[in-house]
């Protein structure tokens, strides 16, 4: 698996790979992300809209399309099989990680999806260039297929309360998990799923640039928050993106496919 690539990198493969903008704002934040991306963005990428190409047909926010929307979107993207794919964000909330976390679902090959290291936060910090060019798309013929094992869906949320057959991580922040402050979106209960650890995803981060703390730092923060590292486990936060924050920090310890829940806290947490 190949989670992370380094700015470095992506600057001697710029024109090697297919890259993604994935920036997404909470809807409170009064931020565009596709006016930003035409304001500048890195060369060659393509803007990747998080809303749009989640599924429209559920009321559930940013739920995964079906493996038909999802060839879809990826063919239009002018995106092959065989392309690596290099996902960035100049998100709060790194929002990168779910773009990188559904190619990994519908199938792309693990070695080639990643989430640039620090986004375009440690970009700009290096003073590296961007541009208000559109990139040119040729409509490709992308083929997907589902690993479902990836996800888990509302009933097994509920059985795994009694059974415990995997350790469930909430990366949302110390105050909304403990029901201490209202969740952001209306008609939402206060609390956690029972049972379950708390991780607030920006843990796992580099504040000063957005980088993601190295293999052995992220065993300890996960160890601190009484995180068995033995266990089997699966990840959850608002509305399924952060999750995914946590997952490729997952992924960077144990290589291994990360395990969301989809419907995150805006299902379970209805009121």
């Amino acid at each position: 698996m190949n989670p992370l690539k380094s700015t470095d990198w992506l600057a001697e493969n710029i024109d090697k790979v297919k890259i993604l903008d994935a920036t997404w704002h909470l809807p409170n934040s009064n931020r565009n992300a596709l006016k930003e991306y035409e304001h500048g963005h890195i060369e060659n990428s393509i803007f990747f809209d998080l809303d749009k190409n989640s599924n429209q047909n559920v009321s559930l926010p940013h739920m995964l399309p079906t493996k038909s929307e999802w060839e879809k979107i990826v063919s239009n993207l002018g995106i092959q099989n065989n392309d690596h794919v290099i996902v960035y964000d100049n998100s709060d909330v790194l929002s990168a990680s779910r773009c990188w976390f559904t190619f990994l679902y519908f199938g792309h090959n693990t070695n080639l999806v990643s989430v640039l290291d620090g986004g375009l936060k440690k970009w700009n910090l290096e003073k590296r260039p961007l541009t208000t060019d559109s990139t040119n798309l040729t409509q490709t013929n992308y083929t997907a297929s589902t690993k479902k094992g990836l996800i888990l869906d509302l009933e097994q949320i509920k059985k795994n309360i009694k059974k415990r057959d995997f350790c469930l991580v909430d990366a949302r922040g110390e105050k909304r998990f403990k029901g201490l402050v209202d969740e952001p979106r209306k008609n939402l209960k206060k609390g956690n799923i029972q049972g379950s650890k708390n991780l607030p995803y920006l843990n796992v981060i580099n504040s000063e640039n957005n980088t993601f703390k190295k293999k052995n730092e992220l065993k300890k923060v996960f160890l601190s928050h009484d995180i068995n590292l033995n266990e089997k486990l699966a990840f959850s936060c608002g509305s399924g993106i952060t999750a995914c924050v946590l997952g490729l920090a997952s992924a960077v310890m144990n290589n291994k496919l990360p395990i969301i829940y989809d419907g995150s806290w805006a299902e379970y947490g209805l009121k």
